[in-house]
């Protein structure tokens, strides 16, 4: 994919802050703010895995699980369904919308117990629960060519591929090739179904390839045994290993075969990785650094970005409450809006940016939600 030439950014002469390009900014205003609790929220995240959904977003922090549904007028959103766990130590990091095979929406949830919850939303009921990990989970993901494949990212050096219909574990990515240290973040190639990033605390992002487990995969869809006697295979060795970033990585994302990555040295980067071509060697682990999208005050791990579903505008907080918003396709890279409000002094630990990029949604630390729409 090609990125589109841009206006750029600028830098406040007096501040030495970054500010948008006038020409090219995009206003939003503060429509709501919901107070969910004392307790850090740490995911938000739209659906936009189902179109009859896309209003539909999910929150998550302390043992509770809630779904809003976003109203159009005035900022308002109600509240669809809320799912408190039976653990009260519970902590969820995480949610992911998914679809089950009849067609339902179906939220995936996990945290500190390592244990993926599957919220049925149609019931309104826990559908299933998959034990496995032997840590904590940071964070899930759903391939979205086949939305009941679910991505777990683990604290014990390990992402795990579960089929949320059948409850099977079908692949996980750990062994001799695997992450050194906690895996932070995962992420599905948006074309291409066979391939899947992953990076963690060991300062690295890997690509792994689904390619030669594949009937796995497909047999995971039928199986009707006890999903404790699939037999689940170990993917030990990526196909690509790069070491972008000098710190932990806590965010990867794919933008066509690009890649969007983020550390905690106040930047995201985007990068295309230089896969082997057949018959040489010696390029495995080279990328190309396309560009970078500056993020004063991000220093702290566990700040995650979001983008919208045609991947316009990407969506990031920072660790003192601010707000960037970039045109994310656009070279140089355009900062089409800063935001900021008085009372949103809390880490932003994940943003939810609505399909056409027109609602921007942030979960911080001290347990608010945000809600930015943009003024036409």
């Amino acid at each position: 994919m090609a990125l589109k030439p841009a206006g750029g950014f600028g830098t406040d002469p007096v501040m030495g802050d970054l500010v948008p390009d006038k020409k090219r900014s995009r206003e939003y205003k503060v429509t709501n703010r919901l107070q969910e609790g004392k307790r850090p929220l740490y995911a938000i995240c739209f659906n936009l895995i189902d179109s009859r959904f896309y209003h539909v977003f999910a929150s998550a922090g302390g043992n509770r699980v809630t779904v809003y549904q976003c109203l159009p007028e005035g900022g308002a959103v109600a509240v669809l369904l809320a799912f408190v766990d039976e653990d009260k130590e519970e902590e969820f990091y995480t949610v992911s919308w998914a679809v089950g095979r009849d067609g339902n929406p179906l939220l995936a949830c996990s945290g500190s117990n390592g244990v993926l919850r599957i919220i049925d939303c149609e019931s309104e009921k826990l559908q299933k629960s998959f034990v496995g990990h032997g840590d904590s989970v940071n964070e899930l993901r759903t391939q979205t060519l086949k939305p009941c494949l679910i991505a777990s990212a683990s604290k014990d050096e390990s992402v795990r591929l579960w089929n949320a219909d059948t409850g099977v574990c079908v692949l996980i990515f750990a062994g001799a090739g695997g992450h050194r240290n906690e895996v932070l973040s995962v992420d599905f190639h948006g074309s291409d179904i066979l391939q899947m990033a992953s990076c963690g605390m060991d300062n690295t992002i890997k690509i792994w390839s689904l390619r030669d487990y594949w009937k796995f995969v497909e047999m995971s869809f039928t199986w009707t045994d006890s999903p404790s006697k699939f037999p689940t295979k170990y993917v030990q060795f990526p196909v690509f290993n790069a070491l972008v970033h000098s710190n932990y990585v806590d965010c990867t994302r794919w933008l066509g075969d690009f890649i969007l990555s983020k550390s905690v040295d106040n930047e995201i980067v985007l990068w295309e990785p230089l896969l082997k071509v057949s018959g040489t060697t010696g390029n495995e682990g080279k990328v190309d650094v396309l560009q970078k999208y500056p993020v004063p005050e991000c220093d702290i791990w566990f700040i995650k970005f979001s983008c919208d579903f045609h991947f316009n505008h990407l969506a990031v907080g920072n660790r003192e409450g601010k707000l960037f918003v970039w045109e994310v396709q656009s070279s140089p890279p355009n900062l089409v809006a800063k935001l900021s409000h008085p009372q949103c002094k809390s880490p932003i630990r994940q943003t939810a940016t609505s399909f056409d990029g027109s609602t921007i949604m942030c979960c911080c630390e001290d347990g608010c939600i945000w809600r930015w729409d943009a003024v036409s």
